[in-house]
């Protein structure tokens, strides 16, 4: 008998709910019971559900253009590979790493480099780096291959090391 009247109860209250969903008009409009002359009165959600208004509106991922478009292997190769130069600036939603001037391991001359990440994929036209002198001069191209291809090189081997896992 209790299981019978707490599923009366339950439909009763299904009915209610279901009842007070209906109350508004396709715009989420709800007509005022006479306090404003018959006027609708647009009622604005504390949380907007998306164009459709549906609750399961809620659990799906919403593309606010914030997504990080940037290779996360090449991403930690650049910053392994340029580790004796010191870090001025580094936002991994654009996929720049700026360094300050740092001399390598072994060498003479103070450089200073910029990368650039532009694309999610592991490939090289998705690094763009840019080595200059101390004195503001850029590097020749084989220097700026080199430093190209062992950041290419290390984000393989990283890639290669996360799929043993």
């Amino acid at each position: 008998m209790t299981s019978t009247r707490a599923f009366r109860l339950s439909a009763i209250a299904g009915l209610f709910a279901l009842a007070a969903c209906g109350a508004t008009g396709p715009e989420g409009n709800v007509e005022d019971g006479g306090n404003s002359g018959g006027q609708k009165v647009n009622i604005q959600n504390e949380r907007d559900f998306g164009k459709g208004g549906k609750i399961w509106d809620a659990f799906k991922q919403n593309d606010d253009g914030t997504k990080v478009a940037v290779n996360r292997y090449l991403w930690n190769a650049s910053l392994e590979v340029l580790d004796f130069l010191p870090i001025q600036s580094i936002d991994p939603f654009t996929g720049v790493i700026s360094t300050g001037y740092g001399t390598p391991p072994g060498g003479g001359r103070s450089y200073r480099a910029t990368v650039y990440i532009s694309d999610p994929a592991l490939e090289a036209r998705s690094l763009n780096v840019a080595l200059e002198t101390s004195g503001g001069r850029a590097v020749d191209a084989g220097t700026q291959r080199a430093v190209e291809d062992a950041i290419l090189t290390r984000a393989r081997q990283l890639r290669v090391g996360d799929r043993k896992f």
